[in-house]
C-alpha cells in the first residue's frame, strides 16, 4: 500500500502523555543508573528475586562506564522503535470507507443503522455511550455485523452519535428510559413480535437496565464483556478512577463532557505503558501488509471516541465504579431499581478471559445474578472478542447459533 498525501493522524490519544510517559520511563532508567547496586533497587531483589538475579549476572565485573553505555544503547534502541512505529501508523494510508447501512430511525444524534437483510431476525444492538459502536463493524474484513447479517440475523445498531448541546445534559434515565427505549420502539414495530437485545461493553449495562424496564418486549439478552462488580478482583484500581475523576469533576461539569482525551486517559491509567508496547510491535510489521492494515483500523477506531455526557461521566466514574452501585443494588434508572435477579429471559454472556478492560469477575457477577444463564468464556481480550481473527470460531458462531435457536415469545 502506497502512503498519500493525508494529514498525518491526531493519535494515539493523548499522544502528549504517551510521549511524556516513554520519555519519563526511558530517562528514568539512565538517571536511576548510577544508584544501582548490590542493595538496590530493594523493590526488584525482594518481588522479583529471578529478575533481579538474572540483574546481577548480567552485569557482573562489568565498569560502571560499561553499564551507562549498555542502558543508553538500549533506550535508543527502544525509543527509535516507539517512534518509528508511532510515525508509521499516523502517516498510515488506510482509511476506513465502508459503505453506511441505511438508516431505521433517529432522534437527535441517535440513529438506528439497519444490516439487514430485512427476512432475518431482527437483534437491536446496543453499544456504549464511550467508544464508537462501528468496533462492531470495523472494516471489510471484519465486521461482526456484516457477518451475523449473512447468518439469518437481522442487527440493528444503535448509533449514539457525539451528544450535541441538548444532549450534554442528559444522564442514563435519559439515556435508558428515554432514547433507548423509543428505539426498541421502532425496532419493534419492525418486527414481529418481542426481539432479541445484543450488549457490548457498557452497553451490556444500558440493556440490563432496558430489560428491567421492557420485559416483555424482549426475547433474549446478549452481554458481551459487561462489567457489574466494578470492585471484583481489584477493588483499589475501581476507586482510583474515582478519585481521578473526583480531581476532574467541577471541570467536567463545566464543560458539560468529560472530553475524549480524558477519557483515553483513564483507560491508559489500565496500562500506562500499553501504548510503547503496542506502537513497538507495530515497527517491527510489514506496512503494506494485512496485520498493519487490521493494526491501523482498529487504532483509528480508538482514537475516533465521542465525549461522554457528564452526568452520564458522574453515574459512571462516581457511582458504578467508586460506590459500586450496580453489584450493590443501588443503581437506579428513572426511579426503578436494575435488578438482574428479577429478570426472566434467556441471556447468554460472553465473558472474555483475557479481558483487562473488565475483569471476568466483574462480568461474571452480572451472569450469575440472571436465572438460567449461559456462560461462554472465549480465550480472547476485550476487544479481541469482536475483532480478532479468534473471534470468528469463538465468539461470532456462538452468538448466531444462540439466536437463531431463541425461541419466539
Amino acid at each position: 500500500m502506497t502512503a498519500t498525501a493525508q494529514a498525518p493522524r491526531r493519535g494515539p490519544r493523548p499522544l502528549g502523555l504517551h510521549l511524556a510517559t516513554a520519555q519519563a520511563m526511558w530517562l528514568g532508567s539512565l538517571n536511576a543508573l548510577p544508584l544501582l547496586n548490590g542493595k538496590w533497587p530493594t523493590w526488584l531483589a525482594t518481588s522479583q528475586p529471578e529478575a533481579w538475579q538474572a540483574l546481577e549476572r548480567d552485569v557482573a565485573g562489568l565498569p560502571a562506564e560499561d553499564w551507562f553505555s549498555a542502558v543508553e544503547w538500549a533506550v535508543r534502541q527502544r525509543a527509535d522503535r516507539f517512534l518509528t512505529g508511532l510515525e508509521r501508523y499516523r502517516h498510515h494510508a488506510y482509511r476506513r470507507e465502508l459503505a453506511e447501512p441505511p438508516v431505521l430511525w433517529h432522534e437527535g444524534q441517535t440513529r438506528i443503522l439497519d444490516y439487514g437483510p430485512k427476512g432475518g431476525r431482527p437483534v437491536l444492538v446496543v453499544p456504549s455511550l464511550i467508544n464508537r459502536g462501528y468496533v462492531l463493524d470495523l472494516s471489510a474484513r471484519r465486521s461482526f455485523l456484516r457477518w451475523l447479517a449473512g447468518q439469518g440475523v437481522r442487527p440493528l445498531l444503535v448509533d449514539w452519535g457525539s451528544p450535541d448541546a441538548s444532549e450534554r445534559g442528559f444522564d442514563l434515565t435519559d439515556y435508558i428510559a428515554g432514547r433507548l427505549e423509543r428505539a426498541l420502539n421502532a425496532v419493534l414495530e419492525a418486527a414481529d413480535g418481542p426481539v432479541p437485545v445484543l450488549g457490548y461493553c457498557m452497553g451490556g449495562n444500558l440493556v440490563t437496565a432496558l430489560a428491567s424496564r421492557r420485559a416483555p418486549d424482549l426475547s433474549g439478552l446478549v452481554l458481551m464483556a459487561t462489567p457489574w462488580d466494578f470492585h471484583a478482583d481489584d477493588p483499589e484500581s475501581a476507586k482510583r478512577v474515582a478519585a481521578l475523576y473526583a480531581v476532574w469533576r467541577v471541570w467536567v461539569q463545566g464543560l458539560g463532557v468529560l472530553p475524549v482525551d480524558a477519557i483515553q486517559t483513564l483507560f491508559m491509567a489500565l496500562d500506562p505503558l500499553l501504548a510503547i508496547k503496542k506502537f513497538s510491535h507495530f515497527a517491527d510489521m510489514d506496512p503494506d501488509g494485512p496485520d498493519a492494515e487490521a493494526f491501523v483500523a482498529l487504532e483509528d477506531w480508538l482514537n475516533d471516541g465521542v465525549p461522554l455526557a457528564s452526568r452520564v461521566a458522574e453515574t459512571c466514574l462516581s457511582d458504578w465504579y467508586g460506590l459500586n452501585s450496580p453489584a450493590m443494588g443501588t443503581w437506579r434508572v428513572a426511579g426503578l431499581p436494575v435488578d438482574p435477579n428479577s429478570l426472566d429471559l434467556p441471556s447468554l454472556h460472553l465473558i472474555p478471559a483475557r479481558d483487562r478492560i473488565v475483569p471476568p469477575a466483574s462480568a461474571r457477577a452480572l451472569a450469575e445474578a440472571m436465572p438460567g444463564s449461559d456462560i461462554v468464556e472465549p480465550p480472547l481480550g476485550h476487544i479481541g472478542m469482536v475483532v480478532s481473527g479468534a473471534a470468528k470460531p469463538h465468539v461470532w458462531s456462538v452468538v448466531a447459533e444462540w439466536l437463531n435457536n431463541l425461541p419466539a415469545r
